[in-house]
């Protein structure tokens, strides 16, 4: 399956903090004389990687407590977006988005303005060095008071077609369900910034409705319990709204049961809009070329599916119809280089 490395790649949903390196994380703690609890890569890894033990999302994002303390200043979060992308151009992705959390990052003295700037800097950087696309998603955290999370989006708006390209909600989905975040995102929808949100993962179907009717979602991250309630899952048909699937780590957090529950097929054969992405490659022990070799393995995914994946992927990218164009035009040309027919 050779091709499945080759194959141009789209990763719609990518967390920064959640595809940070071992091998950088012993470079920052030497630079601040910080002790882990490894001093090689390989030992870092149980620290950074979920085990096949995790119960939940809750326990799922208790992972990303070990690296934050070090993405507290601008030179780590310029080099973990630049990482990012380095990561992503190894895969032969040919655009990701790269979301975050601003407000997670102000604990020694940054502004979400110099978080986002930093983040944008090094997704730039990685731009010019990879040759591929890269954009920012700025996320609002669940257990975030309204107000910090309005200064977020008025954060934003101000990049907004300067490196950024929508707002995200995301956190414990089921401790905060979406109806809490209405104030939040009706900012955002009156300052123009498309709206993602993280819904049907920990929480059930009327948190995806909820995040489509009244926080002005135009994707959904995750997606998967939307088939918990049939008339959902149509309104999602109907709408056109892509989901950004992260099998790996839908399976990791127990949102679905395992590869034999998961239903992606099933979305596809109903006309939904699927993507497929990585969530937190390093979190999840994942890449894009994994997660299209574990669909070709566990469901039978061959080319014309994951051909299929990727362009709705560069459909569902939140860029301009010049960029957009570009980037359909790139794939194409990708594709027809290593003999993968488009569909």
């Amino acid at each position: 399956m050779n091709w499945l490395k080759r194959m141009p790649k789209v990763d719609l949903h990518l967390h920064l903090d959640g595809c940070v390196k071992p091998e950088t994380m012993l470079e920052w703690a030497a630079e601040q004389g910080s002790e882990l609890p490894a001093n090689d890569a390989a030992g870092l890894l149980p620290y950074m990687t979920v085990s096949d033990d995790c119960a939940s999302l809750v326990d799922y994002l208790a992972k990303f407590r070990f690296v934050l303390p070090f993405l507290q200043n601008e030179q780590a979060l310029e080099r973990s977006a630049y990482e990012a992308v380095e990561r992503a151009a190894e895969d032969n992705c040919i655009y990701i988005e790269v979301r975050f959390a601003p407000l997670l990052h102000t604990e020694r003295g940054l502004t979400a303005d110099d978080a986002l700037a930093a983040v944008i800097r090094g997704l730039r950087r990685g731009e010019e060095r990879y040759e591929i696309r890269a954009r920012a998603i700025a996320i609002c955290m669940r257990h975030h008071s309204p107000k910090d999370n309005l200064e977020v989006v008025r954060t934003a708006s101000r990049y907004l077609g300067r490196g950024l390209v929508a707002v995200d909600l995301a956190g414990d989905e089921a401790g905060f369900p979406p109806q809490l975040f209405r104030e939040v995102f009706e900012l955002a929808q009156e300052l123009g910034i498309p709206v993602t949100i993280h819904a049907g993962e920990a929480g059930g179907a009327d948190n995806v409705l909820e995040a489509i009717d009244r926080l002005g979602a135009v994707r959904i991250g995750h997606g998967v319990r939307a088939r918990e309630n049939p008339a959902v899952l149509e309104r999602i048909r109907e709408c056109g709204i892509p989901l950004e699937l992260c099998p790996t780590s839908n399976i990791q957090t127990k949102a679905v049961d395992g590869w034999e529950d998961y239903p992606i097929r099933d979305y596809m054969r109903s006309g939904i809009v699927v993507t497929i992405n990585t969530d937190n490659p390093t979190v999840s022990g994942t890449s894009m070329t994994e997660e299209c070799r574990r669909l070709a393995e566990h469901l039978g995914f061959g080319m014309a599916d994951i051909v299929r994946l990727m362009e709705n992927a560069v459909e569902a990218a939140f860029l301009d119809e010049a960029e957009k164009a570009a980037l359909r035009e790139e794939f194409l040309l990708r594709i027809a280089e290593i003999g993968v027919p488009a569909v």
